[in-house]
C-alpha cells in the first residue's frame, strides 16, 4: 500500500529548502562583498589583492580613476587602448592610467572622467582621443552603446556614495567576476588587464597577416555623416563637443589637456568633398576652437592622410593600427607639444 506524504513532512521539507538557500546566498554574498571585484566598497577583505578584472571595462575601470597611485589619466575607445602609460610615463613625466574603454560614447567617457577628476582635483595630465563618438550629431548621440551595461551606480558618488553599492552588487555578473578576482589572486586565472589599465587586445605583431588585415580594410567607407546637412556646418548640433567643452572646463588651468585625433585608416577618413568631409571638418574646426580659449590645452590631428594612416600594413582592421603605431604615437604627441611639425599629424592647437 503506497504510503502518503503528510503535510508536516512538506513544511519541513519546505523550510530546510529555504534555510538552504538562504544559507547558500549569504554565503555567496558574502563572497562577492569580501572579494569586492570593482574595489568600490567600503568594507572588505583587507588582505585581498585587487585589480582590474576582465570583461566591461565599465564596470573596472572607475577603481582606476579613483587609484591615488595615477595622476594622469587617458581617456577613449579602443581607438587608445593600445597606447601604454609605460610609454607616456617618461614622455610626459606622469603617471598615466589608460581608462578607454570599447565604444564609449562620449558620454561614458565624461563620466569616467569626472569620477577621475573628484579623486584627481590637480592632474598633471589629462588625454583624451578624440573619434567618430566625440562628431556624432543628433539623432545618433547615444548616452550608451546598446551592446554593453553601462553601471551608473558605480559613478555616482552622492550620499550615501560606496555604501549603496552593497545594493547592486547581488547579480550573476558580479557574482562571476568575483570569482574571476579570486582566480587571478590565487594564480588560477591570468590577468588581462594591467594594474594601469593597459591590456593589448590584439594578436601579437609577430602573428600580423597583411593579406588577412586587408581584407578587414576593404569596403570600408568614411565615418559618418550629419543626420541634416541640408543646413550649414556651423549650425549642427554636436552634444558631444558641448560634454567636451563642459568636462575641459572642470580641469584646473595648470593640467595639460592634451586632444587628439585617432590615426584611423585612411579608408575611414573622409578626404573628397561631401557631407563626411564637411562633417569631419567641423569637427575638427570646433575642438581646434576650444582648445584655442582652454588654458594649457593642444590639439593634435592624427586623422589625416599621412604616412601612418596610409599605409595598410599599419592596421589590423579601419579602427585599430599595430602596436608599434601606439608607440609611434606617443613620440609625436611629445613632439607636437614642444610644436613641432610632422607629416604624422597636424597641429590644431598649442598649449598657451
Amino acid at each position: 500500500m503506497p504510503s502518503s506524504t503528510s503535510s508536516s513532512d512538506w513544511r519541513r521539507f519546505l523550510r530546510t529548502l529555504l534555510a538552504t538557500a538562504a544559507v547558500a546566498g549569504g554565503v555567496v554574498w558574502l563572497f562577492v562583498m569580501g572579494v569586492n571585484p570593482y574595489a568600490n566598497l567600503p568594507v572588505s577583505w583587507p588582505f585581498f589583492d585587487r585589480g582590474p578584472v576582465d570583461g566591461n571595462a565599465r564596470y573596472a575601470f572607475p577603481a582606476l580613476a579613483r587609484d591615488a597611485q595615477f595622476d594622469s589619466a587617458l581617456f577613449g575607445t579602443s581607438a587608445t587602448r593600445l597606447i601604454r602609460p609605460a610609454a607616456l610615463n617618461p614622455a610626459f613625466g606622469a603617471r598615466f592610467a589608460n581608462l578607454s574603454m570599447n565604444s564609449a560614447t562620449s558620454y561614458e567617457q565624461t563620466r569616467l572622467l569626472e569620477v577621475f577628476l573628484r579623486h584627481h582635483p590637480a592632474p598633471r595630465v589629462v588625454a583624451i582621443g578624440l573619434d567618430v563618438q566625440w562628431c556624432r550629431t543628433p539623432p545618433v548621440d547615444n548616452r550608451f552603446v546598446y551592446f554593453s551595461r553601462f553601471p551608473d551606480w558605480l559613478y555616482d558618488e552622492s550620499w550615501p556614495g560606496r555604501w549603496r553599492d552593497y545594493l547592486y552588487m547581488f547579480d550573476m555578473y558580479s557574482v562571476e567576476k568575483a570569482g574571476q578576482a579570486f582566480g587571478q589572486w590565487t594564480g588560477l586565472q591570468r590577468r588581462v588587464y594591467g594594474r594601469d589599465g593597459y591590456t593589448r587586445f590584439v594578436p601579437p605583431d609577430e602573428q600580423y597577416d597583411s593579406t588577412r588585415a586587408l581584407t578587414h580594410l576593404q569596403g570600408t567607407e568614411p565615418w559618418d555623416l550629419p543626420r541634416d546637412s541640408s543646413q550649414p556646418p556651423e549650425t549642427w548640433k554636436m552634444p558631444p563637443i558641448d560634454r567636451l567643452r563642459f568636462v575641459l572646463q572642470a580641469i584646473p588651468p595648470a593640467t595639460l589637456k592634451l586632444l587628439f585625433f585617432v590615426p584611423y585608416n585612411h579608408r575611414f577618413i573622409a578626404t573628397r568633398p561631401g557631407p563626411a568631409l564637411a562633417m569631419q571638418t567641423e569637427c575638427k574646426r570646433r575642438v581646434a576652437a576650444l582648445a584655442a580659449v582652454t588654458p594649457n590645452t593642444a590639439a593634435i590631428d592624427f586623422m589625416i592622410p599621412s604616412p601612418i594612416t596610409l599605409a595598410d600594413d599599419n592596421y589590423w582592421d579601419p579602427h585599430h593600427y599595430r602596436v608599434g603605431i601606439a608607440e609611434r604615437i606617443v613620440a609625436d604627441l611629445a613632439s607636437g607639444l614642444r610644436g613641432q611639425a610632422s607629416d604624422d599629424y597636424r597641429l590644431l592647437a598649442v598649449p598657451r
